[in-house]
This record gives C-alpha cells, structure tokens and sequence, in this order.
C-alpha cells in the first residue's frame, strides 16, 4: 500500500513547485495528472483517433494504462509499458490532451489509473479535488493557500521576469474569479477536506512550506 499526500489549494498557490520539492525531499513519485493526458492523447493518436470522435476515445480508453515513474529526478511517463515521455510536448498531443480532458469518461480513466497508481506506490499529487474526490483516503492532506494579494504579486513577478506584458490589477481580478469559478463548479469543487492541515503561505517562504509538509509525513 502506498503512502500518500495529497494537496489541494486555490491557483497560484504554488501547489505544483512545493509537491515537486516535497516529492523529491521524501523521494515520492509526483503525479502530473496533465502528463498523465498527454499520454492517452499519444495513445489515441497512434490509433488514428480525431479529436471529434467521441466513442471512438471512449472505447479506446480501456486498453490504454498510463504510468509514471521517476529516472534520476527526472519525470518519464508510460503508455502501456513504452516510455512515451518524448512525445508529450508537439502541439498535436497537446491539443488532444485539452480536448479529451473534458470527457468524462476519460476523467473516469485517469482516476482509476492515479488511484491504481497510489496504490502501489509512495505519491504526492496536487490539484482542486485530491483530499476530497481522487485521493479520500490520503495519509497526509494539506490544503494549500495564501492571500489573493500574495498570489497576484507572485504571479506578477513571474511574468516581468519572463519579460511578458502584465498588469498587477487585472491579474488579481482574474484570479478571483478564478477562485469564485472553482470553488462553485458542480463537479468536484475547490474546498478543504475536514480532515485537511490549512497552511496559509502569505507569509512563507518556499523552503518553509516543504518543511512544514514534510514534518506531517511520517515516513
């Protein structure tokens, strides 16, 4: 049986860098649950599968297993035992993947495979529903956020030091109604779980949060 953690929490709250960080430090296997649907859009592309063809994917979806694994820190993802980590990033399989992500049977598919996944292995996976819809029974579930402020400043310094066009104001208005858009979706939305650990990082430095996530994990 695997040990896992699970971590859910509102956009930009550093979510994915901090399981990344936490993942490597317990040497857990982090789940990408977005590379885990690139890896059914190669399947389905090899099969000469269209985007429009609904059943099709459907159908398809029940030969097809997706794994990750890790090869010295580095994420490679399997479809059906083959390392398919080269092809996850051409424009095809990404437009594929954004497309299928909205099946719900495919959803269905990728949750039975991280949940299969968790089973058998040490994980720590991030997203909006983990505690409360993938991962119920996780051993460690944290729920990940800091103010809107502290988001949008950070999310705004991210952008400047790529160089791209920003503006803070507009920015900490998306992310609002981003939340409001997540937390009132009828599917599977953004809450803490009850049995959640709260971990406001406002004001907290990145290294802190691992730390404090790693001391709850115990193994």
């Amino acid at each position: 049986m695997g040990y896992n953690v699970a971590i859910d929490g509102p956009a930009g709250a550093g979510k994915s860098t901090i399981a990344k960080l936490v993942a490597k430090e317990k040497g857990f296997i982090y789940v990408d649950t977005g590379a885990m649907y690139r890896g059914l859009a190669v399947y389905f592309l090899k099969k000469g599968l269209k985007k429009a063809d609904v059943p099709g994917i459907i159908e398809a979806c029940r030969d097809a297993e997706v794994t990750i694994s890790y090869d010295n820190g580095i994420q490679q993802v399997y479809l059906n035992g083959e390392n398919v980590t080269r092809l996850l990033r051409t424009e095809e399989v990404g437009n594929m993947a954004s497309h299928i992500s909205a099946i719900p049977e495919v959803r269905q598919k990728l949750l039975e495979l991280q949940r299969s996944l968790a089973s058998e292995q040490n994980v720590i996976m991030d997203g909006r529903d983990i505690g409360t819809n993938i991962l119920p029974g996780a051993n460690v579930k944290i729920y990940l956020t800091a103010s809107v402020e502290t988001r949008a400043n950070r999310r705004y310094r991210e952008l400047k030091e790529k160089g791209e066009p920003c503006d803070l104001e507009k920015i900490t208005k998306d992310i609002r109604e981003r939340d409001e858009r997540d937390m009132n979706r009828e599917t599977a939305p953004l809450k803490q779980a009850d049995d959640a650990i709260l971990i406001d990082s406002s004001d907290m430095t990145i290294q802190e949060v691992v730390s404090k996530i790693c001391s709850y994990c115990n193994i």
